[in-house]
């Protein structure tokens, strides 16, 4: 299905690949297309909802000048997968111990690894490649040290660790049964300290010269200003990041679950995409800046990864390359429902139906993940077959959230 509808009445149109939209973000998506930065058109996604300043489910392309918000504050944020050599076959009819032992090997929620098993050990070789870039600019920007306690540590200590929300670690079996370990996860605490240090620097600098926003998230910094160049290697290096703490986590799950399953190896269909970032592209005979804000790339041939909620189906996708989005699709389902409505109106038992067969926690900590505040994935996939073809549909029979 095409592009369903285009609204105008920006500087800019706003193209969408749904008719299932709410008020709230069409109002974004509008406000958005007021910015004089903003190139062409601003693409919607199916999976499009209400976010802080920018739309999730946005793709914004920018002209010499990025949007901090819009790249958010879990920058890099995305999906890594791959197909194993096991089968359906191959997996106990109880998950439970394989569940514990991720768990066990990959910390969730808050926690982290311990910095006296961290230092001097195999983690800060993985960190090594990233340690110098991130002592310039922290160099130059010390106030980031000031915004997390005992920061030097906490960035290695949170390499290969999920986080909670919406991030998670699967098993999925695909049409032919076959094993994938799929999970999701950015730039942990460092990268959330890197956004929100420069969306204010980007809403002070918007001040001092009297830049009136329709919404002051979307405060953006232009090229030959004095933190620009400064952004971009923050955000460059979050992104690098989160790409390293998936690579590690994925290392870590598999090294968690071979003890109990039988020897397996792993395929060449792995895949680590982000869907929270920004990339320097040329559409439409321009260099410009391609902010994804809950999308991925989708470039002719390019393999990515849809996810739905915990009780659905995710879908490994190619590319069509389509020149209108940009060359993106959909990261999810995206949300229905605020986290908050979402535990006024689900309890626990709720959450143990819709996720039947799904060995997961079932408790009232994650019912704000329910299936039921997700869109349908399968109408968000019907809404960009002109973005994306599927290669595998995967459903989870294990997810381990924060």
């Amino acid at each position: 299905m095409p592009v369903v509808q285009q609204l105008n009445k920006g500087r800019v149109p706003v193209k969408i690949w749904t008719d299932d939209i709410a008020p709230d973000a069409l109002n974004q998506l509008l406000n958005t297309a007021q910015l004089p930065i903003v190139h062409g058109h601003i693409a919607a996604m199916p999976d499009v909802h209400l976010g802080i300043g920018a739309t999730v489910g946005s793709v914004i392309p920018t002209r010499d000048a990025i949007i901090p918000a819009a790249v958010g504050v879990d920058i890099g944020c995305g999906m890594n997968a791959v197909r194993t050599s096991l089968t359906a076959s191959d997996l106990p009819d109880n998950l439970l111990r394989i569940r514990s032992a991720i768990e066990a090997e990959v910390p969730v929620g808050f926690n982290q690894h311990d910095w006296s098993k961290v230092r001097g050990g195999a983690m800060q070789r993985v960190a090594r490649p990233l340690n110098d870039r991130l002592d310039v600019l922290v160099g130059k920007h010390p106030g980031l040290m000031k915004m997390q306690r005992q920061f030097a540590q906490t960035w290695i200590c949170q390499i290969g660790t999920l986080g909670g929300g919406n991030h998670f670690i699967e098993l999925c079996l695909d049409e032919e049964q076959r094993v994938w370990i799929m999970l999701h996860s950015g730039s942990r605490g460092t990268g959330n300290v890197i956004g929100r240090y420069f969306i204010s620097a980007a809403q002070k600098d918007m001040r001092r010269h009297q830049q009136h926003l329709p919404d002051k998230d979307l405060a953006y910094f232009a090229a030959g200003s004095a933190l620009f160049d400064d952004y971009v290697d923050a955000v460059e290096w979050a992104q690098d990041y989160a790409l390293v703490n998936r690579r590690e986590m994925m290392r870590r799950v598999v090294d968690a679950i071979r003890p109990h399953l039988p020897a397996f190896t792993l395929t060449d269909e792995a895949i680590n995409c982000h869907h929270n970032y920004v990339a320097r592209e040329r559409h439409f005979d321009a260099d410009l800046f391609i902010t994804r804000k809950g999308a991925i790339a989708a470039h002719a041939g390019q393999l990515g990864i849809i996810p739905g909620s915990m009780g659905a189906k995710s879908y490994i996708v190619r590319g069509l390359g389509n020149a209108e989005s940009f060359c993106s699709c959909s990261h999810g389902a995206g949300r229905k429902m605020s986290r908050t409505e979402a535990k006024r109106r689900f309890n626990r038992f709720d959450l143990a139906s819709q996720t039947e067969g799904v060995e997961c926690r079932k408790d009232g900590g994650v019912v704000d993940e329910i299936p039921a505040a997700y869109k349908d994935i399968d109408a968000v996939m019907a809404h960009q077959t002109d973005l994306v073809e599927v290669v595998h549909t995967l459903k989870q029979v294990l997810c381990v959230k924060g």
